[in-house]
């Protein structure tokens, strides 16, 4: 059984379903490949996901003794967080609903065999 290295990030101010746009570039790559794609990938979630994997590497470096050229993406999943709502008020007494959502991110990263 391979070891899984894991890191959370919680409370993302992205909402989950744009972040999964992201992920989707970079599941199943090796680590080294997917910091290069998130570099280069203009979205405010590729920014928030670099700063993880960047994490999630140096805990598989320090607590695990693993190069990270032996790494790869194994699993990296996007759940909804809590959303903050408020309201701005329009026309004729109406309101708008203003909803603010942020996302719960994973990453799993698994030695290459």
């Amino acid at each position: 059984m391979a070891t899984d290295i894991r890191a959370k990030l919680s409370y993302c101010g992205v909402s989950a379903q744009k972040m999964r746009l992201v992920i989707d570039l970079v599941r199943g790559k090796p680590v080294d490949e997917a910091l290069n794609i998130l570099t280069f990938t203009p979205k405010n979630a590729a920014r928030h996901l670099k700063k993880l994997l960047v994490s999630a590497t140096a805990n598989a470096e320090e607590n695990f003794g693993v190069s990270r050229e032996d790494l790869y993406l194994y699993k990296v999943i996007a759940d909804e967080a809590p959303t903050r709502k408020w309201r701005r008020f329009g026309a004729r007494g109406r309101f708008k609903p203003i909803l603010r959502r942020s996302s719960h991110v994973e990453i799993i990263l698994r030695e290459i065999e």
